[in-house]
């Protein structure tokens, strides 16, 4: 059973029998149905909301007396905003025909990996010799079953437009460096060490989340699973139809990366609200926008 079903309102899903119940609802409800064909296979994905941006799709192939076969099933939420520029790498993963896309943006500071939705579209334009494409877009989102809300940190306008100029700083700096530039690799490294060393006088005074007030770094072995803090934008509640949960739906900026994040309100620690931050563990999913 997925652990995100969970965060999408399916938390008292219980054995397979219920599982594959939701599976063949899925398929038979399906609001939307994608195909690809490759020689003489036809690889389809079914997928059916099940609130507002949150769903179920299968995918799996035909056989010869054109019965479907489920390969594998994944919880969604469907992203709103753009949340990068930068291109995008893409690489299947070894146990089954599912992707995982690779974004460097430098808001982030690392490798941003996440699990590709729109498969289907990847493989036409695959097929189609088109690749590597240029002037994508990628809208994020992401699913949560285990997170809090905290209190922000208070900030005037100035202090917000010191914040937004050293941000546009740091980031000039990193693309110098990824160029080589040694002047910028060692303004980097001058300006990390002298961070360590004010969290490092102040943290016997202050608390930690006072002094930081929004992080993303990998959490666990799973490469697409993070742990964040962030501010919440916006915040909506929805009802799953089938099960009558509750589920938080929140648009989080995050390292000056903007995505929208699924909760279950009964794994939400808090009350969330615009202004605030939510501090958890993500699964990280992507659409890539490619240009018609």
């Amino acid at each position: 059973m997925h652990k995100y079903l969970r965060a999408i309102g399916f938390s008292k899903i219980n054995g397979k029998k219920e599982l594959n119940e939701l599976i063949t609802q899925t398929i038979r409800e399906a609001t939307d149905k994608l195909f690809h064909t490759v020689g003489e296979e036809v690889f389809a994905e079914f997928s059916k909301d099940y609130a507002e941006n949150i769903g179920i799709a299968v995918r799996g192939t035909f056989d010869e007396q054109n019965r479907f076969l489920c390969d594998y099933y994944f919880p969604y939420c469907i992203g709103t905003d753009v949340s990068s520029e930068e291109d995008v790498s893409i690489e299947r993963h070894a146990a089954k025909e599912s992707y995982a896309g690779v974004c460097d943006d430098l808001k982030v500071g690392i490798s941003l990996i996440f699990y590709l939705q729109n498969v289907i579209s990847y493989l036409e334009i695959k097929d189609e010799g088109l690749l590597p494409v240029r002037g994508t877009t990628l809208t994020l989102s992401a699913l949560s079953c285990q997170g809090m809300v905290m209190m922000p940190i208070i900030k005037n306008d100035r202090s917000k437009d010191k914040i937004k100029q050293a941000t546009r700083t740091r980031n000039e700096l990193i693309a110098a460096a990824r160029k080589g530039d040694e002047d910028a690799i060692e303004s980097l490294t001058l300006e990390d060490m002298d961070t360590y060393t004010e969290i490092s006088r102040r943290i016997h005074k202050e608390d930690i989340f006072s002094l930081v007030d929004t992080y993303f770094m990998p959490y666990g072995v799973e490469c697409d699973n993070y742990s964040i803090l962030g501010e919440i934008l916006e915040c909506s509640l929805v009802t799953n139809k089938v099960t009558n949960e509750e589920v938080y739906l929140m648009t989080i900026l995050c390292n000056d990366l903007q995505f929208d994040l699924c909760i279950n309100k009964q794994d939400l620690y808090g009350e969330p609200a615009v202004g605030r931050r939510f501090k958890g563990t993500i699964w990280m999913q992507g659409y890539i926008n490619f240009p018609a």
